[in-house]
């Protein structure tokens, strides 16, 4: 592994990208967020100029985005105007009974879970916002295990129930606030057939093109409902030979992207059923054990994986790249370190 150093922040593709982090959440819908740095890396890979601390602003002191349990059971970063809908459609209740099912294991009966939503609904409309350690010292003086992971699985259920979600920064840790304390009361559920339609149109509009199963796997919905969903919307979208769908408004992809440092849990590896295009024969590299590291994608492949250390970017290449590419790499390399310029600790996240 080798440091990249040197190069100017980059500026290509410049005009094709979105201008503000809150439009990436509205672009791709729902960005994996489970890795704090991952979620704002994704942020610098689709706009110029964007830092960390911005999108700490826009959690923090906008409200525009927001983080919380949502598509597969994942934590997810979107823009707080999608949280209503978004949550209807994919917080659905098999996740609950795996939250109910974790905390069994930890010692904790269904009562006793119960209780804990109580005390985090309480607190979270009393005092919020909260972070994880204050709530999980209000849940040990109720009784409940002080096992770090029976706070987390309390959390994950009372937010899969609408109650809490994950708003501000306090240091490096999200902290948790009531959502109706922090979005506003819950407007009414939409159909749910135009509830489908909505998610197909914002789905393709940043994944496209796609198949019903992608769009299925994505958001961890039946591929049933998926079909319905791109049924819902059949007149606006344009016929593809390969059979995928996509908006009749897309614009035509203008060839590869140039190379790139994604983060962890990036985007392209996670909106659609197979990632082996991506990947080509290096799963084994950058995925282990549901995990996604860092990685490098140079001419629409993965090229390398790379680690930020110290304030230094440090790339792992699977071959030896061609000079005009480390020339991009190194200008995405100091791009990386001017976005991460005074991030706070970030604490890491569990689920």
């Amino acid at each position: 592994m080798t440091s990249v150093a040197g190069g100017s922040p980059r500026n290509s593709c410049a005009a094709r990208r979105p201008a503000a982090r809150v439009e990436v959440a509205e672009r791709l819908l729902a960005v994996q967020g489970q890795d704090p740095r991952g979620a704002r890396l994704a942020v610098r890979a689709r706009t110029v100029g964007q830092t960390a601390a911005d999108v700490d602003r826009a959690l923090t002191v906008h409200r525009s985005l927001v983080i919380t349990w949502l598509n597969r059971g994942t934590l997810h970063m979107i823009r707080s105007a999608d949280y209503w809908w978004l949550h209807r459609l994919t917080a659905r209740p098999q996740f609950q009974v795996g939250c109910l099912r974790i905390l069994a294991g930890l010692g904790v009966s269904a009562a006793a879970a119960e209780q804990g939503v109580a005390v985090v609904e309480r607190a979270l409309a009393a005092d919020g916002p909260l972070t994880r350690a204050s709530l999980a010292s209000l849940l040990s003086a109720a009784g409940l295990p002080a096992d770090g992971g029976v706070a987390l699985h309390v959390l994950m259920l009372a937010s899969l129930r609408g109650i809490a979600v994950r708003g501000p920064m306090i240091g490096g840790e999200h902290a948790y606030a009531h959502v109706r304390e922090w979005l506003g009361q819950q407007p009414p559920d939409p159909d749910p057939d135009q509830a489908l339609a909505w998610l197909a149109r914002r789905y393709l509009a940043g994944h496209g093109p796609a198949t019903d199963r992608d769009l299925a796997k994505w958001a961890g919905l039946p591929v049933t409902w998926a079909r319905r969903g791109l049924a819902a919307i059949a007149a606006d979208l344009r016929d593809r030979p390969d059979g995928r769908a996509e908006l009749a408004s897309a614009a035509r992809s203008a060839g590869q992207p140039p190379p790139q440092l994604l983060g962890a849990y990036d985007p392209v590896l996670l909106g659609w059923a197979s990632r082996s295009h991506v990947l080509a024969g290096h799963e084994e590299i950058v995925t282990a054990n549901g995990r996604f590291r860092p990685f490098v994608l140079v001419a629409g492949q993965a090229a390398g994986t790379w680690a930020y250390q110290g304030g230094d970017v440090l790339v792992d290449r699977f071959a030896r790249m061609p000079r005009e590419v480390e020339a991009a790499l190194a200008a995405e390399a100091a791009d990386v370190r001017r976005f991460l310029a005074g991030e706070p600790e970030l604490a890491p996240d569990d689920a």
